[in-house]
């Protein structure tokens, strides 16, 4: 059980820091396609980012009714930036390409 939450715990980290990565880029970036690109995988790191933070609010915390809701408004808004950000990714490579 320790070693899942430690994973979980990495994970969320290391896909905060490739949400900044690729905010940092998207902001700098001067070309639009690229930009949106940049800014498509921000948004599918967190959705990533937020699923996982709301499985550990979810199973690994003690029961809780706010816990559970604050868990399944995670998990949509995640869901929601995970769908939205591949959507647009598939749409800026295509401007790319």
């Amino acid at each position: 059980m320790f070693a899942i939450q430690i994973t979980l715990f990495s994970l969320i980290c290391i896909l905060l820091a490739l949400s900044l990565y690729f905010s940092f880029r998207s902001r700098r970036e001067s070309d639009p396609a690229r930009r949106g690109l940049f800014s498509a995988r921000m948004n599918i790191c967190m959705g990533l980012m937020l699923v996982l933070i709301a499985i550990t609010q979810i199973f690994f915390f003690s029961e809780s009714s706010f816990r559970r809701i604050f868990g399944t408004v995670l998990v949509l808004l995640g869901l929601f930036n995970l769908f939205a950000g591949i959507r647009n990714h598939g749409h800026f490579d295509r401007m790319l390409r």
